[in-house]
């Protein structure tokens, strides 16, 4: 849309065509009142400002973006297990983030509490544990397979928990203590036990 002011004066008219989204219309339409060379004056100032703004508009071109800081950071883990059924090897270097609190009141919420009183950090650490306990067991305290593997951490067989709380069938802050309890006597700490897990499947 455009507007067209018309300048009328003893000795000069003038014509001036304005794009409707310029802010100098309201100049434009202003400058119709004044007297004819003060008028044009106006007009002109206007419009050498528009010429100069639609360039402008047409040579802006991006010249960069701003990186964003990440908080991933790598960890090189090696770890030498012994279990109860012999003695395995496993090294390997594991991937940890930042990783925040999960919800309140979930078994993710009282493993991440947890961590700490095992010398876990759980901000870099919690994320190798839930890569583990969700794929052995969803985080569900009820979780068995055909082989006798019980609860949270998949304790095989699940009577091991017992040695954790009398309520090891039932709650998961007693599977939660007892599986960071086998994670940091077999495997140093859960990176370690992340990283042998992807390397057998199993931990």
């Amino acid at each position: 849309m455009t507007a067209i002011a018309m300048i009328t004066g003893a000795t000069v008219t003038g014509y001036l065509v304005v794009r409707a989204d310029h802010s100098n219309v309201g100049a434009a339409f202003a400058a119709a009142a004044l007297p004819g060379s003060r008028a044009m004056t106006v007009l002109e100032d206007a419009r050498e400002q528009m010429i100069v703004m639609n360039t402008a508009s047409h040579t802006m071109h991006i010249v960069g973006a701003p990186k964003l800081a990440s908080t991933a950071s790598a960890t090189a883990a090696t770890s030498t297990s012994t279990g109860s059924t012999g003695s395995t090897g496993s090294t390997g270097a594991a991937a940890t983030a930042n990783f925040p609190p999960p919800n309140p009141g979930t078994a993710q919420s009282t493993a991440y509490n947890m961590m700490a009183s095992f010398g876990f950090d759980p901000k870099t650490q919690f994320g190798c544990l839930d890569s583990i306990w969700s794929r052995e067991s969803g985080w569900r305290y009820n979780a068995e397979n055909a082989s006798g593997a019980y609860g949270i951490p998949q304790a095989l067989p699940g009577s091991k928990m017992a040695s954790a709380g009398a309520d090891w069938q039932t709650n998961p802050a007693t599977q939660i203590r007892w599986g960071l309890g086998y994670i940091k006597s077999d495997y140093g700490s859960p990176c370690n036990a992340w990283a042998f897990w992807q390397a057998h499947g199993y931990y």
